[in-house]
């Protein structure tokens, strides 16, 4: 397949990318693990259980078998975060761009999808694509704009914007792989929060704010961790939150929105297809912000609320009735 792209994942984001980078009859190879979807995607050109309203183009093929992507020199990483790992091991060394897709952060090590990446994949260059993105949208070639973060820079650029750009999908160029990586994993847990506003009908005001004070914890932690802060006002940071926390088509607001209407977090995830990653990130995001020394009051709402440790109404008033103080990147 040459000239192809890979891509790992054939969950809702990774079949809607597939979709979207087929559009101008590039083939594109599609991994999942599942061998019933991939003989669906290959012989009806559609996968019910994760993007139903989709049908695929032509040029799109799926495998098992990861050593089918060995010699592409462009592959993108759409697994769940908590397995990018696992997965990325399997996939055989080469030199190539690998552009990450997933958004979270490793539970139990930490690491963001690049450090996770460099360790599973040492011979690839690292990229990441984020922004405000929901698959359904993507796969419909409604037009979307994403940032693409690279590791390789402008060298690097010149080689994935062609392959990745086309009509209804613009990248934009980034060389800050972390702010692109703090924005998309902290911007899930947000979702909840706001998702949980929706389902205690506290109105759009608190909505508002809620995303507002949101984005100054997404700006203390990112800055922290060296993230530039335009980087975070940009399409990964600001413009994927308001995103995010504004639709129940965003798995993270949805889980949110069942907090708020009573569900336990069990309850609210139980017989899903997709992965709602902001769960995962919560806990992992509040002990490292704990460690750091950097407050993070949301997302420490958020992790009460995935424990069960209080209702979503009392965890809300504890949020209202924090000591009073200016405006700004305060907490």
């Amino acid at each position: 397949m040459t000239g192809a792209i890979g891509i790992i994942g054939a969950g809702a984001w990774g079949t809607a990318l597939a979709q979207v980078l087929a559009s101008d009859g590039r083939e594109v190879l599609l991994w999942a693990r599942e061998e019933a979807l991939v003989a669906e995607i290959n012989a009806a050109h559609t996968n019910t259980p994760y993007l139903p309203t989709a049908r695929l183009s032509d040029q799109v093929r799926a495998t098992t078998a990861l050593a089918d992507l060995a010699d592409l020199p462009v592959v993108l990483a759409v697994t769940p975060a908590q397995h990018l790992a696992s997965v990325l091991a399997d996939l055989p060394a080469a030199p190539r761009d690998l552009v990450l897709c997933a958004k979270g952060i490793e539970a139990g090590s930490g690491r963001l999808m690049a450090d996770v990446a460099r360790a599973a994949a040492p011979g690839a260059t690292i990229a990441v694509l984020s922004g405000p993105t929901f698959a359904h949208e993507v796969a419909a070639l409604l037009p979307t704009a994403v940032t693409l973060a690279c590791s390789g820079g402008e060298a690097q650029w010149q080689r994935l914007s062609p392959a990745i750009s086309r009509p209804t999908l613009r990248p934009y160029y980034s060389d800050d792989v972390i702010g692109a990586e703090i924005g998309g994993a902290i911007k899930n847990v947000l979702a909840i929060a706001c998702g949980v506003v929706e389902g205690l009908g506290l109105g759009q005001n608190a909505r508002a704010a809620l995303i507002a004070r949101g984005y100054a914890e997404m700006l203390r932690f990112g800055t922290a961790r060296g993230a530039r802060a335009e980087t975070l006002a940009g399409l990964c940071g600001l413009g994927d939150l308001v995103l995010t926390c504004s639709s129940t088509s965003s798995r993270n607001f949805s889980l949110g929105k069942a907090l708020g209407e009573g569900l336990s977090a069990a309850e609210a995830l139980a017989g899903k297809n997709s992965v709602a990653e902001g769960a995962s990130t919560a806990p992992v995001l509040a002990d490292l912000a704990e460690r750091e020394g950097i407050a993070l009051p949301i997302v420490a709402a958020v992790c009460r609320l995935l424990r069960g440790e209080a209702p979503a109404k009392v965890v809300a008033a504890e949020l209202l009735a924090r000591p009073l103080r200016a405006e700004g990147l305060t907490p």
